[in-house]
């Protein structure tokens, strides 16, 4: 059986020089600790710098007719694929001032000649003793780092997933709604993307709190959970006690959310939004709606998002008192609260986009039967865009 020895990889130094003979002694000093490359001019050198695999060292001349080592230096350290290899400059020029340029440059240290074998020996073996160390430390930051990124990709994960359980609890005592919540939070996602460009919103909108806002949107009616079944599963609708207490359910999610957030002994920057839709999607532009009777910019931008995407929703959602409305009647019906219900340059925007919010309703419908209503609904918001 043959004798398997394992092959310790030597390192790469690569030697860049004129001279024949400063080439030879270098690889006659460095032959038994390293793979030794050679390039006898700045041009080759530069070139087998950026070959593979790339070298662990650079020897350098200063002093090359064609490109000097200087300008050697000067194209690695700008080069991403070489910035991290540490050279060594050779030469036999003692000026302070080369000196000095060379370290602005990028160089990490001198070597001059004529060579003395047990020094270059002895500097090169610690420069490449360093590179492996800072090597083997930027392999564990790039290993930590991405699982960082692995454990954090976990936690919203099981972040939404918590967010969506919980929201689909407080949907499935409501039995009429069915993919609601799904339905909305990409409505309140879409709305906000075209607001990005908005003169009025371009300030407080921007990529992170569209994830906030989309990751938010399915606990606005989480306050449904503390609603009575009697009201809550009336088949009909409510008389004005009835509205009443339905109505609390604004305040019974945000303070749901609320107290979770103080168990939890920290602020969670989505459940900001999250308080913001469960406690005023209810509220109205002009002031009327409820639970504060906030009017306005006093309604927080989330919860003017939610009441167009809530609304919209409810027209052209089957009810146990209602069949949905068509594509055309539920804008005319929204149209009616601009200035009133909705803050007009949501609605607007939306108004803009309605082919995009029916493709929403249509990819989650409920069921066949409203499956095929939505797409009809696609098809006319689709026909009434193109005809603009």
């Amino acid at each position: 059986m043959d004798d398997v020895r394992g092959v310790i990889e030597l390192p790469t130094v690569l030697v860049v020089d004129d001279s024949p003979e400063s080439l030879m002694g270098i690889g006659q000093a460095l032959s038994d600790q390293c793979r030794i490359i050679a390039a006898p001019d700045g041009e080759t050198g530069l070139r087998m710098a950026r070959g593979r695999p790339l070298p662990d060292l650079i020897l350098l001349d200063t002093v090359m007719p064609g490109l000097s080592g200087l300008e050697v230096c000067y194209q690695l350290k700008r080069d991403p694929l070489t910035v991290d290899i540490p050279v060594v400059f050779l030469t036999d020029r003692a000026a302070s001032e080369n000196e000095q340029h060379g370290f602005e440059l990028g160089a990490i240290d001198y070597i001059s000649k004529p060579i003395s074998p047990p020094l270059v020996r002895t500097r090169v073996r610690n420069h490449l003793n360093m590179k492996s160390t800072a090597d083997l430390l930027k392999r564990q930051n790039l290993f930590l780092e991405q699982e960082v990124q692995r454990r954090t990709q976990e936690m919203r994960v099981i972040q939404d997933v918590a967010v969506l359980a919980v929201a689909s609890l407080a949907e499935t005592r409501d039995n009429e709604t069915g993919n609601h919540i799904r339905r909305t939070q990409h409505y309140v996602r879409t709305l906000a993307t075209h607001l990005q460009k908005h003169p009025r919103f371009r300030s407080q909108i921007d990529e992170g709190t569209i994830e906030l806002l989309f990751k938010s949107a399915p606990l606005h009616d989480i306050g449904k959970v503390g609603i009575p079944d009697r009201i809550l599963l009336k088949p009909g609708r409510l008389d004005f006690e009835e509205m009443e207490i339905m109505k609390t359910h604004t305040t019974l999610g945000y303070e749901s959310i609320a107290s979770a957030e103080q168990r939890l002994g920290t602020s969670v920057e989505f459940l900001r939004y999250a308080k913001e839709i469960a406690l005023s999607h209810q509220e109205k532009w002009d002031g009327s709606g409820y639970p504060e009777g906030r009017s306005g910019d006093e309604i927080p931008l989330s919860a003017r998002l939610m009441a167009v995407a809530d609304v919209y929703d409810a027209l052209i959602s089957r009810r146990i008192y209602k069949a949905p409305f068509s594509q055309q009647k539920a804008i005319e019906i929204l149209c009616e609260g601009r200035g009133t219900h909705f803050d007009p340059d949501i609605l607007d925007t939306f108004l803009a986009h309605t082919a995009d919010f029916a493709a929403i309703a249509e990819r989650f419908a409920d069921h066949d039967e409203e499956i095929a209503a939505a797409a009809a609904r696609h098809s006319q918001a689709l026909g009434t865009s193109l005809g603009k």
